[in-house]
């Protein structure tokens, strides 16, 4: 656990940094900011997306994934909760869906990927935590941009990423035989599309309800091993 800790410390730091350097800049620096973050997450959707082994896995999965998220009505659920939160420090209107989105991006771009998960289970089952370490890293330099950009809500996603990989390395011995490279990939693949979707957001050429989309990564494993079994697809 004590590489999960230095991940989640080292956003902590580095979103500490990047609330500093907001303060010190102009609208006009902090919108340039963010179309660039926006036009970073396009291009790692886009290179993460297309490594798809299976386009079938990713399009039932999404599809099962928003069919239970516009069901829970996940994204309301999550911008009701963060304007109670904010209502209680006064903040002004429209400040709840940035905070949120801030949140959900970063947790999405730290927390997405091959190296979240093969970097968690080497932690806990080989006590390796070189891996973990290097993502700490870049996530400290993340860290920094988003919140130069997006605000406060990147700082949340210190808590998630405690919580996530945290969880895998103190469950590795059991997940790990239900993990293999192929649902890894699948996993990584329908993330992306996810940060894909986010980066489209932020440009404002789309408004995704992102949220709802989340329960896909959920699906992914069930949907990839069907399919493995069942030989459809690639």
């Amino acid at each position: 656990m004590f590489a999960v800790i230095v991940n989640t410390l080292a956003i902590v730091a580095g979103s500490l940094i990047g609330l500093l350097l907001r303060q010190g800049l102009p609208e006009r620096l902090t919108g340039a900011l963010m179309q660039g973050l926006g036009l970073c997450s396009v291009v790692i959707g886009v290179q993460g997306a297309i490594q798809e082994s299976n386009i079938l896995v990713m399009i039932v999965s999404v599809v099962l994934g928003i069919l239970i998220g516009e069901a829970a009505d996940a994204d309301g659920h999550v911008n009701r909760f963060t304007e109670r939160l904010l209502s209680r420090f006064s903040k002004g209107r429209g400040e709840s869906g940035r905070l949120a989105n801030a949140f959900v991006t970063s947790c999405l771009i730290m927390n997405v990927g091959a190296m979240v998960i093969v970097g968690s289970l080497d932690a806990g089952l080989r006590a390796d935590y070189a891996m973990l370490y290097t993502k700490s890293l870049l996530d400290f330099i993340s860290g920094i941009m988003m919140t130069a950009a997006m605000g406060i809500g990147v700082m949340g996603s210190a808590v998630f990423t405690l919580l996530f990989q945290g969880g895998i390395v103190l469950l590795a011995e059991f997940i790990a035989p239900f993990v293999s490279d192929y649902i890894v990939q699948e996993m990584a693949c329908t993330g992306c599309l996810i940060i894909l979707a986010l980066g489209l957001n932020i440009l404002e050429l789309t408004k995704i309800k992102v949220i709802n989309y989340l329960p896909a990564l959920a699906v992914v494993p069930f949907v990839a091993y069907a399919f493995r079994v069942l030989g459809i697809g690639a």
